[in-house]
């Protein structure tokens, strides 16, 4: 299956999860931390879950959630690149049924003179450039 089609596929969807990490490259962003807001879509075939209604026939929401909390929320990095490379290489690499993953990482308290929601990457990662 090519990209562009898996992408159309089905996938698991977790949005707003909110957290309170200390990633930047400023001195007080390493002191105090500061919240991250991250979104997640993990692509894979839910068509046997779907037909069995069995939790052992795809992923626990909580597990993807488990993974992002613990980035977010562990050691830091420099860069929110960094961030959500590390939340998205762990996920494939810990779900191998996952095909794909885009994760969104954002900062939604940022110094700028400004009006914004927030400031954020989003990368797309595959499985099998994961290996």
């Amino acid at each position: 299956m090519d990209h562009e089609q898996l992408l159309k596929g089905d996938k698991l969807v977790l949005r707003g999860m909110m957290f309170h990490g200390f990633h930047g490259v400023k001195p007080e962003e390493r002191k105090l931390g500061q919240k991250f807001l991250v979104d997640v879509d993990a692509w894979m075939d839910l068509e046997a879950a779907g037909k069995s209604d069995l939790l052992s026939d795809t992923i626990s929401y909580t597990e993807i959630y488990r993974i992002v909390r613990e980035v977010v929320e562990g050691p830091p990095q420099n860069l929110l690149e960094a961030v959500a490379q590390v939340i998205a290489s762990r996920t494939l690499t810990k779900y191998p049924q996952i095909l794909a993953v885009r994760v969104k990482v954002g900062k939604p308290h940022v110094a700028v003179h400004g009006s914004l929601d927030y400031l954020g990457v989003e990368i797309l990662r595959y499985q099998n450039a994961n290996a």
